[in-house]
């Protein structure tokens, strides 16, 4: 029994079909680089580094996964970023937002647990349970934990995004991208941002409810009010 020969796509032979396949090409092309574009017009003059972050009453740290119960290296560099601010009195308290969705997981946790190690008071940490991914954290920062403004703490390849987001949701945001090893971490999440710019651009369009929203909590509040 002979298979049927798999068909190749046919190409337009006019030059009128070939000019309208090159124009729908380039205005797919256009269509997948418009998020990505948002995102850097919107945090154009908005990143910093940890030399020349300008004073801000709260960081807010991204979480970016566990090692057995412990920071990964790039949430251990992001968390050292936040710890280098607070020393230097450049922030007051510091928002840990990350996953907790399972008992046998718990990101804000872990992150406090390091921050207190290297010299942030447990009273200066505020933990957000509900951080399931950056749309979710940055709307809980402003609707649940009351803030208008803050430094974003993350890789170079996530924190316009963060930026963007924070904005979108109403947090005035300065974005501080910590170094980071080139290795293939680092590839996947660049690659990783190509397509998340598009989920990005949704979620400041159409401003969706996080997974979990909640009641108000004063913890920001209480420990910025604490320290005066």
């Amino acid at each position: 029994m002979r298979l049927p020969k798999a068909r190749r796509p046919r190409v337009p032979r006019t030059r009128t079909g070939q000019r309208r396949l090159v124009q729908a090409v380039v205005a797919g092309c256009v269509l997948a680089l418009l998020p990505a574009t948002w995102m850097y017009v919107t945090t154009g003059d908005r990143l910093r580094t940890t030399a020349d972050a300008p004073r801000t009453e709260v960081a807010v740290v991204f979480g970016a996964g566990l090692w057995d119960g412990e920071p990964s290296p790039y949430l251990a560099h992001r968390l050292d970023a936040a710890a280098k601010l607070y020393r230097e009195n450049r922030v007051e308290v510091v928002l840990v937002t990350g996953d907790n969705s399972r008992e046998d997981y718990d990101e804000p946790d872990a992150m406090r647990a390091y921050l207190t190690r290297h010299g942030v008071p447990d009273g200066r940490i505020v933990s957000d349970y509900a951080g399931f991914d950056t749309w979710d954290s940055c709307v809980r920062a402003r609707k649940i934990f009351g803030v208008h403004k803050a430094v974003l703490i993350s890789q170079g390849f996530h924190i316009r995004r963060a930026v963007a987001l924070c904005q979108a949701a109403g947090v005035s945001s300065y974005g501080v991208a910590v170094d980071a090893k080139h290795d293939v971490t680092w590839y996947y999440g660049g690659a990783r941002e190509i397509f998340a710019a598009g989920k990005a651009a949704l979620d400041a369009v159409f401003e969706p409810d996080p997974r979990f929203l909640g009641p108000e909590e004063p913890g920001v509040a209480r420990a910025l009010a604490s320290d005066r």
